[in-house]
Order: C-alpha cells, then structure tokens, then sequence
C-alpha cells in the first residue's frame, strides 16, 4: 500500500453521504422562507419550533450514526445550511421588504440604488453564510460532547 492509499485511510469520513448532509440542511430552510414571506413572525411557538427542532435533529442523526467526527460533519451540514440560507433571502429579498429594502445610512445614504443593493445584499449573504457555519459548529460541539458521554462516537 502506497502514501497516499494510507492517507486516504486514516483520514476520517464525514459519515454520511453529501446528499444527506444536505437534507439534513434543508430541514432548517422553512422557518427562514416562512420568516421571509411574513407567514410566521419571532416570539411564536411555530416559529421557536422551526428554529430549534431541526438543529436537534442534526445532533441526534450525529449521536444514533455515531458518526466520527460529529463536529467536521455538523459544520458540513451548516455550510450547507448557510448557503441554503442566503439564496434564500436573495431570492426572497423583495418579498421580505415588501418594497421598501433597507436603506445605508449616513454618509453612505447617496450612494446608487444598485451600489446600495449589492453591498446589503453582500453582507446579508455572508451573515447568512456566518449563521449556518455558526449553527453548525455548536451543533457539532454538542453532538461530540453527547456522542463522548454516552459512549456513542466511533474512534475510527
């Protein structure tokens, strides 16, 4: 066996197939379209149920797979999310703002429409990239630190 035959060997595999881990992603897109369109607004139980069930479920596929690195495969997970996330607040920006998108303030307020558009609409997809990244690595930690105390992480 070569080098790299033995590299491919020791490195670990997320777990599950990129198909899964981005379903697993999709389960937490309803609340943001939902958010989005206005259907559900922050401070109802739907909207409480849709934010943490799926996240929960991410931790809970992580601990019953006993995958072997919940925390790389869960950031996985929330890359996808994240990128989910931003295509849809992209797609639904002029629904979300009903015609009326946030302005910059300030100095920064003369600027072109479209010159203003982009630098919001750049900066909502990084932070909706940052949020999924941000979910997935605490989900990550959690289902590591679950998979550690009930003995239910493999050690491949």
């Amino acid at each position: 066996m070569n080098t790299h035959d033995k590299a491919l060997r020791r490195r670990p595999t997320l777990g599950l197939p990129m198909t899964a881990l981005a379903g697993l992603a999709l389960l937490a897109l309803p609340r943001a379209v939902l958010h989005d369109l206005h259907v559900i607004e922050e401070g109802t139980f739907v909207n409480a149920a849709l934010v943490f069930v799926p996240p929960i479920v991410w931790i809970a596929v992580a601990v019953a797979k006993r995958l072997p690195n919940p925390f790389v495969t869960l950031l996985v997970v929330g890359a996808f999310y994240g990128v989910f996330l931003a295509v849809c607040h992209q797609l639904l920006w002029d629904a979300n703002w009903r015609g009326d998108p946030p302005r910059l303030g300030g100095t920064m307020g003369d600027l072109a429409p479209g010159t203003e558009s982009l630098i919001l609409r750049t900066f909502t997809a990084v932070g909706s990239l940052f949020t999924g990244l941000i979910v997935g690595a605490i989900c990550g930690l959690i289902a590591w630190g679950v998979g550690r105390l009930v003995g239910a992480t493999r050690r491949d």
